[in-house]
């Protein structure tokens, strides 16, 4: 179960990396055009940066912080039972 758990959490942090990695080259195109007067769509990027890649940013975080608590108690336990 431990294990499944995991491997969920690890598959939806790199799908969310993925997101938020694809926002960031959203915002840096949609700025580069906004420089040429070209509208790449950086205040539809601005409306979606409150309600959608900010939590993104922080599941990501969180769930990093998650992921190497579990994966460190795993190692813990893990010697302690060889031993």
């Amino acid at each position: 179960m431990k294990d499944k758990f995991l491997n969920g959490l690890n598959t939806f942090l790199m799908i969310d990396a993925f997101v938020v990695l694809l926002a960031f080259l959203w915002f840096a195109i949609a700025v580069i055009g906004q420089s040429f007067n070209l509208s790449l769509g950086l205040n539809l990027w601005y409306n979606l940066w409150q309600p959608i890649f900010n939590p993104a940013i922080g599941l990501l975080m969180l769930g990093a912080i998650a992921s190497g608590i579990a994966s460190w108690l795993k190692r813990k336990f893990a010697s302690s039972q060889l031993k």
